[in-house]
């Protein structure tokens, strides 16, 4: 394994710590609050789940960044391609989600 690869890994571990994490604490937090008080909580518990969702994301983009700094091109094309796809998955879930 080069030091490369290790440093993307213990990276990338880090950042999903942190993801989880944070979306852990908004989600505990956020529904102490709505126990105590009805829809008080609301704005953390869907920041909790929005947190839970973007950090497989931000891990792709970290991935990106790195592969492309390594200049490892056949790994920044399959995670660009992953990226793109990821775009467009957002991008019709907006579309889609306002013509509902």
């Amino acid at each position: 394994m080069k030091p490369a690869d290790t440093r993307l890994e213990l990276l990338i571990g880090q950042l999903l710590r942190i993801g989880v994490l944070t979306s852990t604490i908004c989600l505990a937090i956020g529904l102490v609050v709505s126990l105590i008080r009805a829809d008080a909580g609301m704005w953390l518990l869907n920041a909790g789940i929005v947190m839970l969702l973007v950090t497989p994301a931000a891990r792709v983009v970290l991935s990106f960044i790195e592969y492309t700094l390594a200049r490892d091109w056949f790994f920044v094309a399959a995670t660009g391609i992953v990226l793109i796809e990821l775009a467009a998955g957002v991008v019709a879930a907006l579309v889609f989600h306002r013509r509902m």
